[in-house]
């Protein structure tokens, strides 16, 4: 088990403060546009590591005008035990958090809380640039191993050093060395992480029984073969210098991926498919994401679904309400009408969400 039984939200984003009380089972929240639902869905997201569902700053979540900071505080329900978790940020200083009432990083928040989401900018995700679905990927590989976001930092802090070196013409191998190993060394594991979540979302699909379609995916070089090892990423950068000092960047490593989607029984590339079929291929490997994370930690992540229900008919619905429901996950998702969720019926507790004079009200639908 793992599910939010409480959640407070104070002076987060639209809302001065929010509070639920939670029984474990899926959350649909319903109301206006406006009225804060994405917002509710952002700040759950925040209790993995990360920037969350927008990717946004620590300042750019607090509640305007006032500006003074905001603080999330929720109950994490485990199978092992519950856990009071606090993240906040004071006046636009870097996000912090607090597990039992004892500083942590969010590493450690990584490996008692799993969150996975989907949300509409995603819907683009097969026709837009390589650096979405790398991104789409690497929280896909976060989600199994919480270490990897510091492996993506430690890669990109060293790439900028090293292509500040290429940009300024600096040809002594001296200044390059340190960085390669660091490259190298971040670099691999970057690329192992993101090998193994493919593997797991494609032997989870395949073992299950779902009325999505089975997404195919590849990943693959823009320049060539991704060095297999360490060592072998380390030579490749040293041989490849000559070349990235001629055009002042680094052109080889996990940051020149690309992750390639097909529909499986089609054999059709998921860049051509319609809208429609995209989104359920997004929604197929995030049911696939969430199935893998219960077969390994022997719990189901939380599902974050914003808008989903909009863009699927009934019948998609029912089948990603089932879904949700046989793997026992508490799925919060949002709409802007209860009868989106009319599917649902009893098993889902239902939250409308408004506003009056600033304060969030969140009330049985």
């Amino acid at each position: 088990m793992q599910a939010l039984t409480s959640l407070t939200l104070s002076h987060f984003r639209s809302h001065l403060r929010a509070e639920m009380h939670l029984d474990g089972r899926p959350v649909a929240l319903f109301g206006a546009n406006g009225a804060g639902k994405t917002n509710i869905l952002e700040a759950v997201s925040l209790f993995s590591p990360g920037r969350g569902i927008r990717r946004a700053s620590a300042a750019e979540m607090t509640r305007r005008p006032e500006g003074l900071g905001w603080k999330l505080k929720g109950v994490l329900q485990t199978s092992a035990q519950p856990y009071e978790i606090e993240t906040w940020s004071d006046e636009g200083a870097a996000r912090q958090v607090r597990i039992d009432g004892k500083p942590a990083n969010q590493i450690a928040l990584g490996q008692i809380c799993r969150v996975v989401w989907l949300v509409p900018v995603m819907d683009r995700l097969w026709v837009e640039a390589a650096e979405g679905r790398r991104r789409f990927l690497d929280r896909i590989a976060l989600s199994f191993d919480p270490a990897h976001a510091e492996a993506s930092l430690t890669y990109e802090k060293s790439m900028r050093e090293r292509n500040k070196l290429l940009k300024e013409q600096v040809r002594d191998p001296v200044w390059y060395r340190v960085l390669e190993a660091q490259m190298a060394a971040s670099g691999h594991r970057i690329h192992m992480a993101r090998t193994h979540a493919i593997e797991k979302l494609l032997d989870a699909q395949r073992k299950a029984e779902t009325a999505f379609p089975v997404a195919e995916l590849q990943l693959l070089q823009s320049e060539g073969e991704m060095p297999q090892s360490e060592a072998e990423f380390v030579d490749a950068l040293a041989e490849n210098r000559s070349r990235d000092l001629s055009v002042g960047r680094t052109l080889i490593g996990p940051h020149r991926s690309d992750l390639l989607g097909h529909y499986a029984a089609k054999g059709v590339a998921a860049k051509d498919c319609s809208t429609g079929e995209q989104k359920a291929l997004l929604v197929s490997l995030i049911l696939a994401n969430a199935r893998a994370l219960m077969q390994e930690t022997g719990a189901p992540p939380l599902v974050l679904l914003d808008e989903v229900a909009a863009h699927l008919d009934a019948n998609r619905r029912q089948a990603l309400y089932d879904e949700i429901c046989a793997l026992g996950a508490q799925a919060w998702m949002t709409g802007t009408g209860s009868e989106l969720f009319a599917e649902l019926k009893d098993r889902a507790q239902m939250l409308e969400v408004s506003e009056d004079a600033g304060i969030s009200k969140l009330s049985d639908g």
